[in-house]
């Protein structure tokens, strides 16, 4: 497929704003969530105004991503990516103006409804500027950069809080929205909307339970909700285990670092042809889940051991994933199927600390690893058992559907949604 490249620059060089897009909603996801609750007594006056403002972004996200994701493929990734970052940058200086509780809300939620737009697009991007044979390297370098951002966002943000309180750290965030905005608009090419045929609601509803997308998808959606559990309660493990806030400050660093360095290598692998995307997910499954395995124990080993195997096993799934759902959907519907992608990965990111938490609440948090790790291990299972049922290579990277509509005009394209 012909691009039009009007930019002049290298295809490498068109890619880097959308790694810094994905470094920006992780950054700001993260640098302001982990900040808030030292915030002034004004703001955040009780744990459930605390839990509320936590919300409203991920909360805009799974509300507005699949909308912002079917948009973009209406009407181009690339303007859905730029007004996204516009507005962030926008969204961010309400705050820095105004600094009171009330636009402190509304900036969270201005928020994650701009990251609802410009993270979709920056992924159907990935997938639109790379052929399919380079999309393992594409989304494992994304992912990387991404989870650079949710590894730096809490310790900057921490930072520039101490430094100049939480109108500094938005107003950095406006400033990063406005820098990413600008350089998008210089390096990233203009990919027009492909044509595509009309599609029902029941069409769309066959493709979300379709294999190509739904299992993808739903090994997304497990690794989102291990990291998150990793992040969340593996330093809980510690502080019960005698471990002091450094040593259990470094376990969440080395779950955050391993998840960021193995996803390149990962890409790599799969475009190489070292690695099937099947076989790599069943791989990474069993990692995550031995992970949280070893987060059952207690002591700086238990807690060591378990953040490196969550954070090493949910660094293979997420490119592969990814470049699974690429791969298996048309190019006229990769806004749509990305926005649906993350809708499932914020799903597992909120279900993940619900389940292990709620079964804290009742028994011991052992427990609640433990139960996520058999749910994942579960995962793995019944994908080496559908496997054995369908024929030999890698389905989820190659297979292709094809069907009519129920209504319609003609065959509708083939792949996921």
């Amino acid at each position: 497929m012909t691009l039009p490249a009007n930019t002049g620059l290298p295809p490498r060089r068109q890619m880097w704003p959308l790694y810094a897009a994905g470094f920006t909603t992780a950054f700001g996801a993260h640098g302001i969530a982990a900040n808030l609750g030292g915030f002034s007594e004004d703001a955040v006056t009780s744990l459930l105004v605390l839990g509320g403002l936590l919300a409203l972004y991920d909360g805009a996200e799974v509300v507005l991503k699949p909308l912002f994701g079917t948009l973009a493929d209406r009407v181009g990734a690339r303007p859905v990516l730029l007004g996204g970052l516009v507005a962030f940058a926008a969204a961010s200086v309400m705050y820095v103006a105004a600094d009171s509780a009330g636009w402190l809300w509304a900036a969270r939620l201005g928020q994650g409804a701009a990251a609802s737009a410009f993270s979709p697009s920056a992924s159907a991007m990935v997938a639109r500027l790379n052929p399919a044979a380079k999309h393992g390297r594409a989304f494992g370098s994304y992912g990387f950069y991404k989870s650079i951002g949710y590894t730096l966002g809490p310790l900057l943000g921490g930072v520039m809080v101490w430094a100049g309180g939480l109108r500094l750290l938005f107003a950095v965030l406006a400033l990063l929205g406005a820098a990413v905005a600008t350089w998008a608009a210089l390096a990233v090419p203009d990919v027009p909307p492909l044509p595509k045929a009309r599609q029902t609601l029941l069409g769309l509803f066959r493709r979300l339970l379709d294999p190509a997308f739904l299992a993808p998808t739903a090994a997304l959606a497990a690794a989102t909700a291990a990291l998150s559990v990793g992040v969340g309660f593996l330093p809980v493990s510690g502080r019960a285990a005698g471990l002091g806030t450094v040593a259990t400050g470094a376990a969440v660093s080395v779950l955050a670092a391993c998840a960021a360095l193995v996803q390149p290598r990962v890409g790599r692998a799969l475009d190489d042809g070292g690695l099937t995307t099947r076989g790599g997910i069943i791989a990474g499954l069993l990692l995550t889940a031995a992970g949280l395995g070893c987060a059952i124990f207690p002591g700086v080993t238990g807690v060591l051991s378990g953040a490196a195997l969550i954070g090493t096993g949910t660094g293979v799934i997420t490119p592969l994933g990814f470049s699974a759902l690429a791969t298996a959907t048309p190019q006229e519907r990769l806004g749509q199927t990305m926005g649906a992608a993350e809708l499932g990965r914020e799903l597992g990111d909120a279900g993940g600390p619900l389940l292990v938490g709620g079964i804290a609440a009742v028994s011991a948090l052992s427990y609640g690893y433990a139960a996520l790790a058999g749910l994942l291990a579960a995962g793995a299972v019944l994908a080496v058992s559908h496997h054995r049922n369908t024929a030999a290579g890698d389905p989820w990277r190659e297979q292709r559907y094809s069907y009519r509509e129920e209504e319609g005009d003609g065959p509708d394209p083939p792949g996921g949604v």
